[in-house]
């Protein structure tokens, strides 16, 4: 649909563009990013016919763009600014009407059903039919935008060039006109051309990128590769970390800020630990990066308090996120800031342990029973029932972890886990054989993030071996407990 190749201009004959090449296919939403002064908004104006090509060329269609008139070109190419101005007081409809004169023709252009279908269509796509008899010098700056793309929109052009679409937009008209403009490119076969500013929305929804340096193309490939740790943090100077959304296969990309962390590095320990009948508590001075597969905070985040619940054997709830979420707030936690697990087991049978190596430590609590023991290979002979957490171990990491080594800390702190259940010939009473774990052992792995870096969390790495250590021995010591208490 669109071919750029090897073009080169600007301003005053100088090149603020220089030797681009690239080409869009249609149906395509197609993104270019670059900081300030790369020369985006240069090269649209390029494409869309407004500043001359000094160098090479630009087809469209196949077809030079020189040799389309502007009526042609404007059946062509839509084009939506930046700050896109109107010099008469017009109403909604009116400045949107004016997107279908490409349309008209003869002499006496009149007004057809088919210009009106398309501009009632196009305003109830971007949400403006209910304003169109407002006076546009009325509206807010969003407002005047989605006005604006209704506008190009009523154009039907077959490319929509559009210079950072969602400035001025709040989040969900952001969400709504980046919807909508990828439906159009599925159904309709539109071309969308858009600079970013926001590269999160860039690898949300565009299919290519266009990464541009000082006027030169720096990477011109899919959003997965442009949006690279290290390419955008040369590219744009700051310090950014590339993570996967939660719910699309897209990257996406978190600045790192610089001194926003108060306050003095700390260590975890049993200092910061309360032990009540009622449940057991750890919270740190500042939020710790974590892992784990609490009721409430599950998965990967950000937490400050650790709460470990006891809960009798009978306990059933239908929502027991809901109803464990309100328990916290009842006793004075923040859900939001806090991994909430449960239990059966007697809280005062807790073990807890501080492991150290040269430059980091750990910080292992552990509550355990094996009254619903399961033996792994044979648990298709179990029938399920939610019941509470029997085996609850917590790992606090005074280091700074990889994803990696999270993921290798629980499986380590596993191995460590069965092999303790192992030595001390624990039963699935329903098989016979010896138990690897409970049906509803729960794990935390949370780190510090400060001090030396680890890497990796391995059986026999530093890390590794520290946490096989504590984790055998309070697991060992948390089930002998357990043990003596039924027996007493």
């Amino acid at each position: 649909m669109l071919a750029v190749q090897y073009v080169s201009g600007g301003y005053s004959g100088e090149h603020v563009i220089k030797d681009v090449s690239f080409e869009v296919e249609k149906g395509e939403l197609f993104g270019i990013l670059g900081p300030n002064g790369s020369g985006k908004t240069t090269l649209l104006k390029m494409i869309s016919g407004i500043l001359p090509i000094q160098l090479g060329e630009i087809l469209i269609g196949g077809r030079r763009l020189s040799k389309y008139n502007t009526k042609q070109l404007a059946q062509m190419i839509a084009v939506l600014s930046q700050q896109s101005s109107e010099s008469f007081s017009y109403s909604v409809k009116e400045t949107i009407s004016l997107g279908r004169y490409a349309h008209q023709k003869g002499w006496f252009q009149t007004w057809s059903k088919e210009d009106e279908d398309i501009v009632q269509r196009v305003m109830d796509q971007t949400g403006v039919s209910s304003m169109q008899t407002k006076n546009i010098q009325e509206l807010s700056g969003g407002e005047k935008q989605r006005v604006f793309l209704a506008q190009a929109l009523a154009q039907e052009p077959k490319i929509l060039l559009l210079d950072e679409p969602t400035n001025h937009l709040d989040l969900s008209y952001q969400k709504e006109l980046l919807d909508l403009l990828k439906q159009w490119t599925r159904e309709k076969g539109l071309t969308v051309i858009s600079i970013f500013h926001d590269l999160n929305l860039a690898g949300l929804y565009c299919d290519r990128l266009l990464l541009l340096e000082k006027g030169t193309i720096n990477i011109h490939h899919v959003p997965n590769e442009v949006l690279r740790e290290e390419k955008i943090r040369d590219v744009y100077h700051t310090e950014i970390q590339n993570h996967p959304h939660p719910k699309v296969a897209a990257p996406q990309m978190c600045l790192l800020p610089e001194g926003i962390i108060e306050g003095l590095p700390f260590i975890v320990d049993e200092s910061m630990l309360a032990v009540s009948k009622e449940f057991i508590m750890l919270r740190t001075p500042a939020p710790l990066r974590t892992m784990s597969s609490g009721v409430i905070g599950s998965g990967t985040g950000w937490h400050q308090t650790f709460v470990n619940r006891h809960v009798d054997k009978t306990y059933n709830c239908s929502d027991h996120r809901f109803e464990m979420a309100s328990f916290l707030k009842a006793n004075g936690f923040e859900p939001s800031e806090t991994v909430g697990m449960m239990t059966a087991v007697f809280l005062e049978d807790l073990v807890y342990q501080k492991v150290e190596e040269n430059d980091f430590s750990l910080f292992v609590v552990v509550t355990a029973g094996v009254g619903n023991a399961v033996d792994a290979s044979k648990s298709d002979l179990h029938s399920f029932e939610a019941v509470p957490g029997t085996i609850n171990t917590w790992i606090f990491v005074n280091g700074e972890l990889t994803e990696e080594a999270f993921i290798q800390s629980i499986m380590t702190a596993t191995e460590a886990k069965v092999k303790a259940i192992h030595d001390l010939n624990v039963i699935d009473t329903i098989t016979g054989t010896i138990a690897t774990g409970t049906s509803t052992d729960s794990i935390l792995i949370a780190a510090t993030q400060t001090g030396r870096s680890l890497e990796y969390a391995g059986t026999i790495t530093p890390l590794g071996k520290l946490i096989c250590k504590a984790v055998y021995q309070c697991t060992t010591k948390a089930i002998q407990k357990s043990h003596k208490r039924k027996k007493t």
